[in-house]
């Protein structure tokens, strides 16, 4: 027996000890003799309820002592009609996710931004990997002379085989290569444009 009682305790003070009253008339939000019209209903519940009122939203949150009371105001008034227009109530809802202060975001990705702030604990900086060298393809590319060819892949009925054509170097007409201090070719001169001839005259 002691245990269902327990269990009833449990689930009335689970439960909201606060309604919410929406859409109320604007009379109630003034103070005078409608307002505490609107305050005698809920004060047959419970002898110390509180009221806070919104004129902003026209609504009026309801604080009972207790979750019981809370309950019973909603049962028995909830769509009931009050000054000629219905009265809607709804618990008043708080949740709480782990703790009730606002607590900062987790550090986890913060570094990601720009500027980025301190790093989490434990994190350390990626080393590069080492670079790939293929020394087969660097010998095979140093076995090429000029104006042969190699080919890096066989083509296919599907697909072009890939080619690299090795460059000739420059040579003169008597071919032998070229000498930067005995042969140089003229740089071309450029020519400006020439000004009109210039007359005083003015035509009209």
């Amino acid at each position: 027996m002691a245990e269902e009682e327990e269990l009833v305790n449990v689930h009335f003070n689970a439960l909201p000890d606060a309604l919410i009253a929406c859409k109320v008339d604007e009379d109630v939000l003034r103070h005078g003799q409608m307002r505490v019209s609107f305050e005698e209903l809920f004060r047959a519940f419970d002898g110390e309820v509180t009221f806070q009122f919104f004129k902003s939203f026209r609504r009026v949150r309801i604080n009972f002592s207790n979750a019981l009371a809370a309950a019973e105001a909603r049962a028995r008034l909830h769509k009931s009609d009050f000054n000629g227009a219905e009265l809607r109530l709804y618990f008043a809802q708080s949740v709480h996710i782990g703790s009730a202060r606002l607590e900062p975001p987790k550090p986890d990705k913060q570094f990601l931004l720009s500027p980025p702030p301190s790093p989490p604990v434990g994190w350390e900086q990626a080393q590069d990997s080492t670079p790939v060298i293929n020394y087969d393809l660097l010998c095979a590319i140093a076995r090429l002379g000029p104006g042969e060819k190699y080919e890096l892949h066989s083509g296919t009925p599907t697909t072009p085989s890939v080619v690299v054509h090795v460059c000739e170097s420059d040579q003169d007409s008597s071919g032998a290569e070229d000498d930067t201090d005995s042969f140089r070719r003229p740089r071309p001169k450029i020519i400006q444009t020439r000004r009109p001839d210039y007359s005083s005259t003015v035509t009209q």
